[in-house]
């Protein structure tokens, strides 16, 4: 085990907008176990009480007063591996846990029973105040749950658990048309060249976009080139179809916007950002427009795994979305 940065390339599978929802705790007294996994950076905002005390935006239990520890579970939004945790104790002081460990299991249903075989995956680490720690699992297995154990009570602000979605495509009928790059499935961005106001993540996300923030958007580039980002799809498939939206982006949306992709086995993440920017054109430069939904169809595609987003010279892109077969 090892603290590190978290890596930018895997996705956080404890996200509400993959279906990860907190379904247990043994307390939650003062704040409120399902903030553990809110997507906004934790706040504090002075002067604001509840009925039971100061309010905190995290998971905090009540002042212990029996032997034992508190913990809570978390349903991850899809099953998959997970490789790093961070335990965010923002705004906690005098009140956080000063320790913690986290298991994990694969469990089809809501909330594990007490018999459930759970595996260690970060050992009991020492925790500071108002402090983030990023850590390398142990354990490198398929899991649906986390449990999170704090010693022997306090305040969490955040938990994200980061890794890949795991999904069997054995059965998946192939003449089925689906989003190859959705971030459900397992679509997950590689890399970008900036993304000052928005990763890139969010351009494959469920649904709408619900503001500006919920896009990827770049800076306003002063020097020639254009941004990119690079997208490993969920499946290799066929592209049929392109939908590149700019909804809420109105004076900050690219000009134009272009789309390379190509069938990468054996590379590592490292290799394959070296080598996209000579990789095959599937669709040429496209003018863009504000708040809009672009539309296009292909045709003689080839398969792909990867694909990479040129936007003209920079801007934001709320989402796109890849329609096609698996292969």
């Amino acid at each position: 085990m090892s603290q590190q940065t978290a890596n930018s390339s895997l996705i956080n599978l404890a996200q509400p907008r993959l279906g990860a929802k907190v379904v247990h705790a043994t307390d939650d007294f003062f704040a409120d176990k399902s903030r553990l996994i809110l997507p906004a950076d934790p706040v504090f905002i002075p002067n604001k009480y509840d009925e039971n005390g100061k309010w905190m935006d995290g998971w905090e239990s009540r002042r212990k007063r029996v032997s034992g520890h508190d913990h809570c579970t978390i349903k991850l939004g899809s099953p998959g591996t997970v490789e790093q945790i961070e335990v965010d104790t923002s705004h906690f002081t005098g009140n956080f846990p000063p320790a913690a460990s986290v298991e994990a299991c694969l469990y089809d249903g809501d909330i594990p029973p007490e018999n459930q075989k759970w595996t260690n995956i970060i050992s009991k680490v020492e925790l500071q105040g108002d402090s983030n720690i990023v850590l390398k699992t142990e354990n490198s297995g398929s899991f649906s749950h986390l449990r999170l154990h704090i010693y022997p009570d306090g305040g969490v602000a955040r938990l994200r658990a980061y890794g890949r979605i795991a999904r069997d495509w054995s059965d998946f009928d192939k003449n089925k048309q689906i989003d190859l790059a959705a971030l459900e499935l397992g679509g997950r961005p590689l890399g970008c060249n900036n993304q000052h106001f928005g990763v890139p993540e969010n351009l494959i996300a469920p649904g709408k976009g619900i503001n500006m923030g919920d896009g990827w958007e770049t800076r306003r580039r002063r020097e020639p080139g254009h941004d990119w980002a690079v997208l490993a799809l969920a499946h290799p498939g066929v592209i049929e179809e392109i939908l590149l939206d700019t909804k809420h982006f109105k004076g900050n949306y690219p000009d134009r916007f272009f789309l390379q992709g190509t069938m990468c086995q054996g590379l590592s993440d490292e290799e394959i950002l070296q080598q996209a920017q000579d990789w095959p054109i599937l669709i040429e430069q496209q003018k863009c427009e504000a708040d809009t939904e672009h539309h296009f169809k292909l045709s003689n595609s080839q398969a792909v795994s990867h694909v990479r987003l040129n936007i003209i010279p920079d801007g934001g892109v709320s989402r796109l979305r890849l329609l096609g077969h698996i292969v």
